[in-house]
Formats: C-alpha cells, structure tokens, sequence
C-alpha cells in the first residue's frame, strides 16, 4: 500500500483543492476579479480553501454556505473564516436562491468558484496529479499502482486524476469513491465532465489526446456512502481510527475516511493478490491557527451558524 501526501499539498492549507484552485484563481486574476465567490456547507473545506488562498492572493472572499450535519472539524473552520474575515452568506434556500446571488454577488467584480471547484479548469490540476504521480513511478519513488482510491465529490479531483493517468498511459484503475448525494455526484456527470476536460485540454494543445478517455480506468464505487453527507457509519469510523492508530493518518468521516474505507474492504478480500494499493490523501494536515473554542463575539460568522460551537 502507498499513500500519495495531498494533506501537505501547501504549508498554507493542503488537501486536493490546492491543486483545482491553481487555476481558477489565476483566471480571475486575469479576469480582473476583486471578489472570489463560492458555496459549499458550513464545514466545506473548498469553501476554506477557496478563502484562505484568495485573501493571500488579494481578494475579497464571500462564501455562500448551507447547513450540515454537525462534525468536529467545524468550530475549527468556522473560526479560521473568523479570523481571515470571509464574508459567510447563509444559503436560503431554491426559493431565494437568486436573489441571495444578485445581492452579494452582483456589481462587485466578483469570480464566481463553482461547488468544489468542479469545472474543467478545476480537473485541469488533478490532470497534472496524475501526470506528476506517473513521474515517479518512473522515477522509482513508488510502485505503479494497480488502483488508486480517493474520495469522490463533485468529481473534478477523481475525473481529473483519472485522464491524468490515461495520458500518462498508466493503466491504473481509479476507484472513485462517493462521498455525496446522486444528484451531485452520478457516472454521467462525470464522464460528461472527464470528457469536457479532454477536449478543452485539445483544443489547448492539439498534442493532449481527447481521445485518452477512451482509455481511461474507472470504478465507481458507491457502497461506503453511509447514507448521507458527512454521515459516517461504524465502517467509516472504523476506517479513520485504522488511519490514525497504524498509518499516521489523521483523516475525516465526510471525505477521506469513506475512501479509507473502500481501501481496506478491499485489502481484506478474497480476491486481493498483493497488488499495491494507493490511498490519496485529499484532506489537509497542516495545523490552523485557530482553536475549535466558541468565540466572544461572533463578528463575520452568522449568529445561526454560532450553534455549531454547542
């Protein structure tokens, strides 16, 4: 078994959205964005991400979040919000929808972020994951996977990795693991999106072959969902503890744990034949500067989100 170190990605934040936001960040810079604007739910660690390396860069950032299910990590990202001063809308709602997104949004110069970073710009930086991860192979730092397992979202890391892979002709099966709702998440979105990606990427440069696609390796697994966003089960739990306790890991029950959890299913098998296994490692390691403690006064976190500090 390897692991690929995404949770160090940058000494700022790591995690997989370093690598997708690479890219749109210097398209609105060269769009001449002030403002970058995104969504995600209260603990979204995209929406984090987002604001944190658009205020280094020298945005203004707004972040339209929704309610979740209550998990550990929030106080903690909810204070980092606090403390580089996003400016946190509540989303309220289909029915409010756009009026919510013409008052924050509109006039303000604003680059709009899709959910998780996921267009074909996003895909773009795991494309270069998976070249990057066929370089060592090819340099020896680690045995060419036979699979690699990641968590799968709004797909742009799992579809970006998966035609990295294919360019580089390694043929290793990726096994997107689902980690949200069908309505996000679902094989034709992303084969629509893996697709978009290739052919934009040609279009690009006529050497990037589109139809690498038709080569590329994917499983799609939805059996560790466990019934919910940022719902886990005694098998993700299970998975996270394996993690922490015997690879050093410190990972999460909303992402990486439901993809941990896939992985060690699949160790236990009858089937398996001591192929290496390559665990990607999408959530961020390096330390806050912030506690997970309620604050005095709430200043820029609405006071409805102040229930997650109870």
């Amino acid at each position: 078994m390897s692991i690929k170190h995404d949770d160090v990605s940058s000494a700022h934040y790591g995690g997989n959205k370093i690598r997708k936001l690479e890219y749109i960040l210097q398209r609105a810079k060269e769009r001449g964005a002030k403002r970058v604007a995104t969504f995600g739910a209260v603990g979204s660690n995209h929406a984090l991400a987002t604001a944190i390396f658009s205020v280094r860069l020298g945005f203004e950032c707004t972040c339209i979040l929704a309610d979740q299910e209550k998990t550990p990590s929030i106080p903690r990202t909810l204070n980092m919000h606090r403390r580089i001063g996003t400016e946190i809308v509540p989303y309220p709602g289909n029915a409010e929808r756009l009026a919510t997104f013409r008052r924050y949004l509109q006039g303000r110069r604003s680059w709009v972020v899709p959910l998780g970073g996921s267009c074909w710009l996003g895909a773009v930086g795991f494309v270069n994951a998976g070249l990057e991860l066929a370089t060592q192979v090819a340099a020896g730092d680690v045995a060419a996977p036979h699979r690699v397992y990641i968590a799968n979202g709004t797909m742009a890391s799992a579809a970006g990795l998966t035609l990295g892979l294919a360019l580089a002709g390694l043929p290793t099966e990726v096994h997107a693991v689902r980690v949200v709702d069908r309505h996000i998440t679902n094989p034709k979105k992303f084969e629509r999106l893996l697709r978009k990606t290739a052919l934009l990427l040609n279009r690009l440069d006529p050497s990037i072959e589109a139809s690498a696609v038709d080569r590329a390796q994917l499983r799609w697994r939805d059996e560790f969902f466990a019934g919910g966003y940022a719902v886990a089960d005694g098998i993700t739990a299970d998975a996270v503890s394996v993690a922490n306790n015997e690879l050093g890991l410190a990972l999460e029950t909303t992402y990486t744990g439901k993809a941990m959890a896939a992985l060690l299913h699949d160790l236990a098998g009858e089937d398996y034949a001591g192929e290496n296994y390559l665990f990607w490692n999408t959530y961020n390691s390096q330390p806050l500067p912030v506690t997970t403690d309620r604050p005095c006064s709430a200043d820029n976190i609405p006071e409805e989100f102040m229930t997650y500090f109870d």
